[in-house]
């Protein structure tokens, strides 16, 4: 899937505008910054339609901030700051409103979250991060996260898809990671998590971790154990769901799960658009599949279960009964 971009010049100008803002900017900056202004008309133009959003940006503040408290707040900090970086200042304008168009509806979307946030990957993708504080998070595919450390806290946000991280010790700052649902807190810890379409499902791959809901009802969970978190309460699994981490060696094991949510852990992987026809959604599936290549996946279940496959271009996989 490919990202949502602003045209080359309007990326220009946002790195313009970090540059200048950075407090060390002299005449030598300065005249670099005057010869790409006048080198293309599409610069001069780009220049002058961002300071004109951000012209704008304070006369929203007030409005946006009766909306979501804080936000509005925190994306003008951001915008006056003398430190920053490019994503700093598109998710700033974002939060504003200010982008425009396609790229501000791509902002509220997974695609914008992937867009926006710290760290991602990409369809198709895995990837493994160290954080400042040596901890290792590892990415499934198309998933995205915001980082927030600092001297108080380690918070990592999970804006969507699924993880697994290694907690670095810190006596001092627990590291939580959170959901839409709640926070996951490590206590000394490996752990999965994954933001599903209604909850959050929390797996402990060694030691403990404490999941807490924003509503205050809190559990401890032990090494083996797992539960989902919904908005109202939390429920414990039964069964071992450490298998679910096997997507870091790029398979997808399947115990006993419905087709419609093996075509989920698919989808990330998949190329196009994949519908599951209601009629199969609910049969059980038992294997072990390669994530890289769900086609051959797909080719697989055909195999034993009661469904047939069909591909319409590049674009569109259907799968229905046979």
């Amino acid at each position: 899937m490919s990202k949502v971009r602003l045209d080359p010049a309007a990326e220009q100008a946002i790195d313009w505008m970090v540059r200048l803002r950075a407090g060390t900017a002299d005449s030598r900056l300065q005249e670099r910054f005057t010869l790409w202004l006048n080198a293309d008309p599409s610069h001069a133009l780009a220049w002058e339609r961002l300071q004109q959003r951000l012209g704008g940006a304070y006369q929203t503040v007030r409005s946006l901030d009766r909306r979501l408290p804080g936000q509005a707040g925190e994306a003008r900090q951001v915008l006056l700051q003398p430190q920053g970086s490019r994503r700093d200042v598109l998710r700033a304008m974002a939060g504003l409103g200010l982008l425009g168009g396609g790229l501000w509806l791509g902002a509220r979307s997974p695609l914008g979250d992937s867009l926006l946030a710290d760290l991602h990957a990409g369809r198709g993708q895995r990837q493994d991060f160290t954080l400042a504080d040596g901890s290792r998070l590892s990415l499934n595919a198309d998933s995205a996260v915001d980082l927030r450390f600092d001297a108080r806290q380690r918070l990592v946000i999970l804006r969507h898809g699924e993880l697994v991280i290694q907690v670095a010790p810190d006596p001092q700052r627990p590291l939580r990671v959170r959901t839409a649902q709640g926070e996951v807190q490590a206590l000394g810890t490996r752990f999965l998590v994954n933001q599903e379409a209604a909850a959050s499902r929390v797996v402990v791959l060694e030691h403990s971790v404490r999941v807490q809901l924003f509503g205050g009802a809190e559990r401890t969970l032990q090494q083996g154990q797992a539960a989902l978190l919904y908005p109202d309460r939390i429920a414990p699994l039964n069964d071992d769901q450490r298998y679910r981490a096997d997507w870091l060696s790029g398979r997808l094991n399947v115990l006993d799960d419905s087709l419609d949510h093996v075509v989920e852990a698919l989808r990330p992987y998949s190329r196009g658009f994949v519908r599951v026809a209601p009629e199969v959604r609910n049969l059980r599936v038992q294997g072990v599949f390669p994530l890289n290549d769900p086609d051959r996946a797909l080719l697989a279940m055909t195999e034993t279960l009661p469904i047939r496959v069909d591909h319409y271009g590049p674009w569109l996989t259907l799968i229905r009964g046979k």
